[in-house]
């Protein structure tokens, strides 16, 4: 049997445990699970995004004003619509390429989320798989992949601000730590170049004391998630891509011929369509029980001096996370504003896509966390907060590929956090499948496979609730 190490409370195990509740309360209830989403129709809903990042997101597009008929269509102007729509012009200039946005480009996660541009997949990062070959194959095409996009950016001189500085993932308690130095004991020497870091050198590094040990990951970094949203829009128009904004569609309907429907009653005839449309893919009918949309939560503080960030001791700009579930991550921008997300993250009922009634709390938890982190800021205000969906797995694997049952419908959706990075090496992957390069991408593990199934209402919220209060009984109490 393949070795693997020590299990530690992450998201990995709670959406494992997510799954597991509710298959237990699924039982005896297979009926009213095939029923539910006749039952309770889901509900398509594009809220403004007021992040911080979105302030350097242009202005949107006019939207589609005729019907019209195209090579490919791309539902979604996020990361892995706009980077599929440049790639497939880059592979085939003759296409006509056309991506259609709900809002603005960027106006999902993908200018929303905590800015930490990682390596590997959430279910392998600083993870031992029991497969160190395959696991360095992955590590090496995300590693690969930052540099694709710090080439793209200098290509369209939009600065994503870039900075690959590594990053850390820090253990809360003593015992994280071991298990961190036994996982790097064996990562070395499969060829990854990992570092394990005791207390002082992660405080050497970040200032923070309240950590006892970090895995450190020197080919990580971070970015500016709206510039990069700016990079690849930039990227894809000057391919050639149409992008229309201001025009959700409401309805897609496969067949030879894909054809998409917008509120505003416009038709897009398609020979492909490509859903990028990560936690909000369901709300057109699709892979609704492969991933399920969790609301996360960020608060950014003003730019801070020179003298406060002395006193906190964040030398190094190296974006980290913790190792809980309900997991904390932490970033510094150029502008020497700090900004933390993660915490408690909540799910709404029928995949929801409306911001929670408690959301305040969160942004409340998120700054008494960022107080205990770094004291010198336990006083000081968030200037923005802002919450996004995540579209998560219940075993924390992303999954690329045709839509089952079609042979021109394709998506990539469960980035469960790692999507930064990931979403444009599936949007290269959708564009070499529509040319029918396939071949180049037989290894990959998440090529049309699906995540394991997740039941219907109510049996799926039944499962997140308990998930949840479970793990924030069970997660490393702080000091």
């Amino acid at each position: 049997m393949a070795e693997k190490s020590a299990p530690k409370p992450d998201r990995r195990t709670f959406m494992k445990t997510t799954a597991a509740a509710s298959a237990g309360t699924l039982a005896g209830a297979v009926a009213l699970n095939a029923l539910s989403p006749c039952l309770w129709k889901e509900h398509m809903v594009f809220d403004r995004n007021g992040s911080f990042w979105s302030g350097s997101l242009a202005q949107p597009n006019s939207p589609l004003q005729q019907d019209t008929e195209v090579d490919v269509a791309v539902i979604g102007g996020g990361f892995t619509g706009l980077s599929a729509a440049y790639y497939l012009k880059q592979a085939e200039p003759r296409l006509r390429v056309v991506l259609l946005e709900a809002r603005r480009c960027g106006n999902g996660a993908s200018g929303r989320n905590g800015a930490m541009l990682l390596t590997m997949t959430e279910d392998r990062y600083m993870e031992w798989s029991g497969d160190p070959v395959l696991d360095k194959r992955l590590y090496d095409l995300t590693v690969d992949n930052i540099q694709r996009l710090k080439n793209l950016s200098q290509q369209t001189g939009v600065d994503a601000e870039i900075e690959q500085n590594g990053a850390l993932q820090a253990c809360n308690t003593k015992d994280l730590a071991e298990q961190g130095r036994s996982f790097i004991a064996k990562a070395r020497p499969a060829g990854f170049p990992f570092e394990f870091w005791d207390q002082p050198s992660v405080s050497q590094a970040i200032g923070t004391t309240v950590y006892p040990g970090a895995l450190f990951d020197p080919n990580s970094g971070q970015l500016h998630p709206g510039k990069l949203v700016g990079v690849l829009r930039a990227a894809a128009e000057s391919a050639g891509v149409e992008i229309y904004e201001m025009s959700p569609v409401i309805q897609a309907e496969p067949g030879e011929t894909v054809r998409l429907i917008t509120r505003d009653g416009k038709t897009v005839k398609a020979k492909h369509a490509v859903l990028a449309t990560n936690a909000f893919t369901s709300k057109l009918g699709f892979l609704r029980r492969a991933v399920t949309p969790i609301f996360e939560y960020v608060g950014i503080t003003p730019a801070l001096s020179e003298t406060l960030l002395a006193q906190i001791g964040w030398r190094k700009r190296i974006p980290f996370n913790d190792s809980r579930t309900e997991v904390f991550y932490l970033g510094l921008t150029k502008d020497n504003r700090i900004h933390i997300g993660g915490g408690h993250a909540d799910y709404v009922f029928n995949n929801g896509l409306r911001e929670p009634t408690g959301a305040q709390q969160r942004f409340a938890r998120l700054r008494e966390e960022l107080g205990r982190i770094f004291p010198p800021l336990a006083c000081v205000a968030f200037e923005k907060t802002w919450s996004g969906i995540v579209d998560y797995s219940v075993d924390q694997t992303p999954s690329v590929g045709l839509v089952p049952g079609h042979e021109n419908f394709y998506y990539a959706i469960g980035f469960s956090g790692h999507g930064v990075n990931l979403t444009s090496v599936f949007g290269r992957v959708i564009a070499d499948l529509i040319c029918g390069d396939a071949k180049e991408w037989s290894w990959l593990p998440y090529l049309n496979r699906l995540p394991p199934y997740t039941p219907n209402e109510p049996f799926r919220w039944a499962g997140v609730q308990l998930a949840t209060e479970y793990y924030r009984l069970s997660d490393p109490k702080m000091p």
